[in-house]
Protein backbone atom coordinates (compact mmCIF):
# COMPACT_ATOMS: atom_id res chain seq x y z
CA UNK A 1 0.00 0.00 0.00
CA UNK A 2 1.32 3.48 -0.57
CA UNK A 3 -0.49 6.71 -0.35
CA UNK A 4 -1.56 9.08 -3.45
CA UNK A 5 2.03 10.93 -4.24
CA UNK A 6 1.86 14.94 -4.71
CA UNK A 7 1.24 16.30 -8.27
CA UNK A 8 -1.52 13.46 -8.98
CA UNK A 9 -4.66 13.41 -9.49
CA UNK A 10 -7.21 12.86 -6.89
CA UNK A 11 -9.30 9.71 -7.92
CA UNK A 12 -12.46 11.30 -8.23
CA UNK A 13 -15.42 9.80 -6.37
CA UNK A 14 -19.59 10.23 -5.71
CA UNK A 15 -20.15 9.55 -2.05
CA UNK A 16 -23.29 10.18 0.50
CA UNK A 17 -22.79 12.19 3.44
CA UNK A 18 -24.57 11.79 7.08
CA UNK A 19 -27.61 13.29 6.09
CA UNK A 20 -27.64 10.94 2.74
CA UNK A 21 -26.72 13.40 0.19
CA UNK A 22 -24.31 13.09 -2.49
CA UNK A 23 -20.96 14.68 -2.71
CA UNK A 24 -19.25 14.37 -6.13
CA UNK A 25 -15.81 15.27 -6.08
CA UNK A 26 -15.49 16.68 -9.50
CA UNK A 27 -18.29 19.48 -8.36
CA UNK A 28 -16.01 21.23 -5.92
CA UNK A 29 -13.46 21.80 -8.82
CA UNK A 30 -12.42 25.49 -8.12
CA UNK A 31 -12.28 25.19 -4.08
CA UNK A 32 -9.22 23.32 -2.37
CA UNK A 33 -10.27 19.85 -0.55
CA UNK A 34 -9.36 18.55 2.51
CA UNK A 35 -10.05 15.10 2.32
CA UNK A 36 -9.35 13.68 6.07
CA UNK A 37 -9.67 9.87 6.56
CA UNK A 38 -10.48 8.05 9.74
CA UNK A 39 -10.59 4.62 11.12
CA UNK A 40 -14.29 4.05 12.53
CA UNK A 41 -16.74 6.44 13.68
CA UNK A 42 -17.55 6.25 17.62
CA UNK A 43 -13.94 6.10 18.80
CA UNK A 44 -12.18 8.77 20.35
CA UNK A 45 -9.58 9.91 18.16
CA UNK A 46 -11.54 9.73 15.52
CA UNK A 47 -14.28 11.98 17.09
CA UNK A 48 -11.79 14.39 17.93
CA UNK A 49 -10.35 14.92 14.36
CA UNK A 50 -13.81 15.47 13.36
CA UNK A 51 -14.41 18.30 16.14
CA UNK A 52 -10.96 19.70 14.47
CA UNK A 53 -12.92 19.58 11.17
CA UNK A 54 -16.28 21.67 12.05
CA UNK A 55 -14.36 24.07 14.74
CA UNK A 56 -12.04 25.37 11.69
CA UNK A 57 -14.60 25.44 9.12
CA UNK A 58 -14.67 29.16 8.86
CA UNK A 59 -10.69 29.25 8.24
CA UNK A 60 -11.42 26.80 5.66
CA UNK A 61 -13.53 28.62 4.02
CA UNK A 62 -11.61 31.73 4.08
CA UNK A 63 -9.16 29.62 2.25
CA UNK A 64 -11.23 28.72 -0.74
CA UNK A 65 -11.17 25.15 0.71
CA UNK A 66 -14.06 22.76 2.28
CA UNK A 67 -13.44 19.53 4.79
CA UNK A 68 -14.55 16.19 4.63
CA UNK A 69 -14.77 13.04 7.12
CA UNK A 70 -14.42 9.95 5.55
CA UNK A 71 -14.76 6.41 6.69
CA UNK A 72 -16.06 3.15 5.94
CA UNK A 73 -19.16 3.69 8.19
CA UNK A 74 -22.36 3.40 6.77
CA UNK A 75 -25.28 6.71 6.61
CA UNK A 76 -27.22 5.83 9.38
CA UNK A 77 -23.74 5.31 11.83
CA UNK A 78 -22.20 8.35 10.20
CA UNK A 79 -25.88 10.04 10.88
CA UNK A 80 -25.77 9.06 14.63
CA UNK A 81 -22.20 9.94 14.80
CA UNK A 82 -22.61 13.34 13.42
CA UNK A 83 -25.59 14.03 15.88
CA UNK A 84 -23.92 12.54 18.94
CA UNK A 85 -21.16 14.93 18.71
CA UNK A 86 -22.83 17.78 17.40
CA UNK A 87 -21.56 18.02 13.96
CA UNK A 88 -23.98 20.13 11.68
CA UNK A 89 -21.97 21.71 9.13
CA UNK A 90 -18.82 19.44 8.10
CA UNK A 91 -20.00 16.50 5.54
CA UNK A 92 -19.16 13.20 7.53
CA UNK A 93 -18.97 10.79 4.12
CA UNK A 94 -19.43 7.39 4.12
CA UNK A 95 -16.99 4.72 1.52
CA UNK A 96 -19.11 2.19 3.19
CA UNK A 97 -19.74 0.32 -0.62
CA UNK A 98 -18.32 -0.51 -2.37
CA UNK A 99 -16.32 -0.93 0.85
CA UNK A 100 -13.15 1.31 1.18
CA UNK A 101 -13.38 1.47 -2.63
CA UNK A 102 -12.32 5.53 -2.16
CA UNK A 103 -9.74 4.91 0.62
CA UNK A 104 -8.16 2.37 -1.63
CA UNK A 105 -8.12 4.72 -4.57
CA UNK A 106 -5.66 6.89 -2.58
CA UNK A 107 -3.50 4.02 -1.59
CA UNK A 108 -4.32 4.01 2.41
CA UNK A 109 -6.85 1.15 2.99
CA UNK A 110 -6.16 -1.07 5.12
CA UNK A 111 -6.95 -4.68 3.79
CA UNK A 112 -6.02 -6.17 7.01
CA UNK A 113 -8.45 -3.85 9.04
CA UNK A 114 -10.90 -3.65 6.74
CA UNK A 115 -10.71 0.58 7.18
CA UNK A 116 -8.62 3.61 5.99
CA UNK A 117 -5.30 4.57 7.51
CA UNK A 118 -5.84 7.92 9.56
CA UNK A 119 -4.57 10.38 6.91
CA UNK A 120 -5.34 13.71 5.44
CA UNK A 121 -4.84 14.63 2.02
CA UNK A 122 -5.51 18.23 0.07
CA UNK A 123 -6.43 18.53 -3.02
CA UNK A 124 -5.73 21.89 -4.98
CA UNK A 125 -8.52 23.94 -6.66
CA UNK A 126 -7.68 21.79 -10.11
CA UNK A 127 -8.50 18.29 -7.70
CA UNK A 128 -4.23 18.03 -8.08
CA UNK A 129 -2.72 16.45 -4.62
CA UNK A 130 -0.44 19.10 -2.95
CA UNK A 131 0.00 17.46 0.47
CA UNK A 132 -0.72 14.19 2.13
CA UNK A 133 0.13 12.67 5.59
CA UNK A 134 -1.01 9.27 6.95
CA UNK A 135 -0.94 9.62 10.62
CA UNK A 136 -0.24 6.85 13.77
CA UNK A 137 -3.49 5.48 14.91
CA UNK A 138 -3.45 7.50 18.36
CA UNK A 139 -2.76 10.69 16.84
CA UNK A 140 -4.97 13.54 16.11
CA UNK A 141 -3.90 14.89 12.52
CA UNK A 142 -2.18 18.59 13.44
CA UNK A 143 -4.84 21.13 12.27
CA UNK A 144 -1.91 23.27 12.24
CA UNK A 145 -0.03 21.84 9.80
CA UNK A 146 -3.09 21.10 7.77
CA UNK A 147 -3.41 24.99 7.73
CA UNK A 148 -0.36 25.48 6.76
CA UNK A 149 -0.24 23.30 3.94
CA UNK A 150 -3.55 24.94 2.65
CA UNK A 151 -2.11 28.55 2.74
CA UNK A 152 0.26 27.20 0.19
CA UNK A 153 -1.84 25.22 -1.97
Amino acid sequence: MSIIKAEMKGPGFVLSDQHGDKVDLAKLRGRKVILSFHPLAFTPVCAKQMKALEKNRAEFDKLNAVAFGISVDSVPAKHAWAKDLGIKKTPLLSDFWPHGAVAASYGIFRNADGYSERAVIILDADGIVQWSKVYPMSEVPAMGEIMEQLKTT
